[in-house]
């Protein structure tokens, strides 16, 4: 960054279970060090690690979701109508995007699987009314199967369906919009909250966001003042039309008035992901920056995590880049 300004770096992360911050900001740091001396910045390992670079906070709001963890059904997933409604919305818009990807690719197997799934979802089969009562379960089966293509198989940190069915439904109740019992703020205007807490708009601001933490980062500097340099979304739900994107704010989707750059980052075999489709269905915002999407190939298990990603030369490059402006 110009002068001697130190710049903000947010960590923003996404669905799963109760994170310690401070051990997440030093594996996340990890990550990128590792993936900053693939692209050439091993110069920069120790002012990311120990804060020179950067000051870096991690965003934790993991905890905002404990409570209605212990409240919900299966699996931890609220079986409120409003929530079943969204996974089924999300289950279909998975398999309906890894249709396309195997169709694309040619791959028979994976399309078979596909289809099995298809046929697993509630109320695609007359004979499945038995199923329909009982939706958690019904959902996490169909999950379970689309766990089994080649790819995803390898790759995915959940045995079967009903545990990412429960991570999923966290997606849900973020986007439900719903108010505290106690009358206080609703769920996602808490965890956005999280993600600024702490921010000096008068210092550039580079977030990093995964997974749901996407969806929460891109609203959060909706109504931000400060500089944005860059937005980093990896791993991001975004692009899930059916069950994500009519339900973000505003409406139509924009890319947030500060932001000056917005990358996306996918891997094929990340669960979670749809085709890179947001700079299709985002609107530029009044300097004209749409999402740039570009794919990256992780091996191993795990895909679905942000030091996956981190650890990517093509997307530490350009992180470390923006934080040595």
């Amino acid at each position: 960054m110009s002068g001697s300004v130190t710049p903000q770096l947010v960590f923003v992360h996404g669905i799963g279970g109760l994170r310690d911050t401070e051990q997440q900001r030093r594996e996340w740091l990890e990550a990128l060090a590792d993936g900053a001396r693939g692209a050439g910045h091993s110069d920069v390992i120790s002012g990311l690690t120990r804060g020179w670079l950067a000051e870096t906070r991690f965003a934790n709001y993991s905890d905002l979701f404990t409570d209605a963890e212990a409240q919900g059904g299966s699996a931890g997933v609220s079986d409120d109508p409003e929530g079943i409604a969204f996974l089924e919305d999300f289950v279909a818009a998975l398999v309906d995007e890894l249709g396309h990807q195997a169709r694309e690719q040619g791959d028979r197997r994976a399309s078979a699987i596909v289809e099995d799934a298809r046929a697993q979802l509630p109320g695609v089969d007359d004979e499945q009314e038995q199923g329909l009562g009982e939706p958690v379960r019904v959902l996490g089966r169909a999950l379970t199967s689309l766990l089994q293509i080649p790819g995803l198989r390898g790759s995915a940190q959940w045995a079967s369906g009903l545990p990412l069915l429960g991570h999923l439904s966290q997606v849900g109740r973020y986007l439900s919009r719903r108010r505290a019992a106690d009358g206080g703020l609703a769920l996602d205007a808490r965890i956005r909250q999280r993600v600024l807490q702490g921010t000096d708009p008068e210092r550039p601001l580079i977030v990093v966001a995964h997974s749901l933490g996407t969806v929460v980062a891109f609203e959060a500097l909706r109504g931000y003042e400060g500089q944005v340099p860059l937005l980093m979304t990896l791993g991001s739900p975004l692009a899930t039309a059916a069950a994500v994107l009519h339900r973000l704010v505003p409406q139509p989707p924009r890319t947030p008035a500060r932001v000056e750059r917005w990358l996306n980052f996918w891997d094929r075999d990340d669960v979670v992901v749809g085709r890179p489709r947001i700079e299709k269905w985002m609107l530029p915002n009044a300097d004209g920056v749409l999402p740039v999407t570009e794919r990256v190939d992780s091996d191993g298990l795990w895909v679905h995590t942000a030091t996956k990603y981190l650890r990517q030369s093509d997307v530490a490059g350009p992180l470390v880049e923006a934080l040595k402006r």
